[in-house]
């Protein structure tokens, strides 16, 4: 079926983003949700609210808390939704391969279920690969003026030293390796064969899209980070978890001729 042909009319500074969105155009959003009853109706709300052409992969890892009631409801309310539903808790990693294979948009962006991202961010995404510059775009939380809650400094610290790592084993620039926000030419992240099951994708995809020399961009994004108290999941383990599949992936994973 023919997409409609999309006219934004969003202005960003310094991007005239009308002309770069008017030809046919469609956003798959994968997103992993587990026990996010919270956030969950609001951050994909918030995603729907952004005027493009959308279809909302959710890849529900065995919530406990309502969630999947939520997804439900959901899917009924609104067509661009799709759920997907695993077996058992599987981790982010085995839901974000899932919700990627399923996938049929001409790029695919990875969004958490709460509210740390800004599906607003989109278009300051998109505009690198939309122009044809880039294969995979990284949303940096630490470039840009854009506004961030200010949080814990260890875990900074620790995302710094992780970025700092993954640059000395790929020879790579990022800014923030980290980070949730990534969107791939989907036909880029479908042809990368996903490994880790759980926090370790974004070290793992890190290094294979390095090793590929596929054109990566950063561009700054907002960050609201929330704490623990506020559902927060990763911890100290998943950072060594993270050194160990940067190490392991950059001695697995051969660089791509030139």
């Amino acid at each position: 079926m023919m997409r409609a042909i999309l006219r934004l009319v969003i202005e960003v500074p310094g991007i005239k983003l009308g002309e770069q969105f008017g030809a046919s155009m469609k956003l798959s959003v994968v997103m992993s949700v587990y026990n996010e009853r919270a956030t969950l109706r609001h951050v994909v709300e918030r995603v729907l609210a952004v005027p493009l052409e959308l279809e909302v992969l959710c890849v529900d890892d065995g919530s406990q808390d309502g969630s999947r009631e939520i997804l439900d409801g959901l899917h009924s309310q609104y067509r661009q939704v799709q759920v997907l539903l695993q077996a058992r808790n599987m981790g982010k990693g085995a839901a974000l391969r899932r919700g990627i294979q399923e996938a049929t948009g001409d790029f695919v962006v990875i969004q958490d279920a709460d509210l740390e991202y800004d599906p607003t961010d989109y278009p300051l995404l998109l505009d690198p690969l939309v122009q044809g510059k880039a294969d995979v775009v990284y949303g940096s939380r630490f470039l840009g003026a854009a506004p961030h809650r200010v949080l814990y400094f260890w875990h900074s610290v620790g995302n710094r030293l992780l970025t700092l790592l993954s640059n000395c084993l790929t020879n790579i620039n990022l800014t923030d390796m980290e980070t949730c926000y990534k969107v791939f030419r989907r036909e880029v992240i479908q042809s990368i064969p996903i490994e880790e099951n759980r926090f370790g994708f974004e070290p793992e995809i890190t290094v294979k899209i390095a090793r590929r020399r596929l054109r990566i961009y950063e561009v700054g994004i907002s960050y609201w980070g929330r704490t623990y108290e506020e559902g927060k999941k990763i911890g100290w383990e998943d950072g060594f978890r993270a050194v160990w599949c940067l190490i392991k992936y950059s001695i697995k994973e051969r660089a791509a001729a030139v």
